[in-house]
């Protein structure tokens, strides 16, 4: 079993942004009640990225927070497979473990080490843009794992398109949304899709 120690070494991410909306009732795990929220992360482009946030009861009345505030969020990225509607769709959350009111400017960073579990796709944009599209296995307690979708640009998408799946990566980079138009029964509606843009990343040993 994956400890405490190594789960936050594997997997910790930080934010500070604006919370987007008030929390609404998510699930129950066990006898505890989790509410869901979005928190507004802005980019130095200016870029907004909307992060659904996955916080416990006791954290939400702890510290009352409403539209507008500016909060700080320390915990893990988590997946999960959204079963419900046609097909399965992977849902990325982050889960709370510290959370309160800063002043602090808006931040966006994320630390994982995981295992490759796909082969990685690596393309050209248009303009010649280098990509490279990863997805990472990251340990969870209880013999779980989160599976991350990741991107990598330009000499580290080139890097990482030599990896092979069981290659172990360390990598640093900020949690990012994408807005994208599908097209369903001849109707094009808008999602969003989550993945972490990679700043850094090396393969282990």
């Amino acid at each position: 079993m994956v400890s405490v120690e190594e789960l936050w070494t594997n997997n910790y991410i930080e934010l500070v942004g604006v919370l987007g909306g008030r929390p609404e009732y998510s699930h129950r795990s066990r006898k505890d009640r989790y509410y869901i929220f979005p928190l507004e992360v802005e980019r130095l482009s200016g870029t907004i990225d909307r992060v659904n946030i996955v916080a416990a009861e006791n954290m939400i009345k702890n510290i009352e927070i409403s539209d507008g505030d500016k909060i700080y969020v320390k915990g893990e990225v988590r997946s999960f497979n959204n079963k419900t509607g046609k097909g399965s769709k992977l849902v990325i959350t982050v889960l709370v473990r510290e959370m309160g009111f800063t002043d602090e400017p808006d931040k966006n960073t994320v630390l994982l080490t995981g295992t490759l579990c796909k082969s990685p796709t690596y393309r050209r944009t248009p303009m010649g843009r280098e990509i490279c599209d990863l997805m990472l296995a990251v340990n969870r307690r209880y013999e779980r794992s989160d599976y991350l979708p990741c991107i990598a640009w330009g000499k580290t998408a080139v890097e990482a398109s030599g990896w092979t799946v069981g290659t172990v990566i360390k990598l640093e980079g900020r949690l990012q949304s994408r807005n994208y138009i599908k097209v369903e029964n001849g109707v094009g509606v808008e999602k969003t899709a989550y993945e972490v843009s990679i700043i850094s990343a090396e393969k282990l040993e």
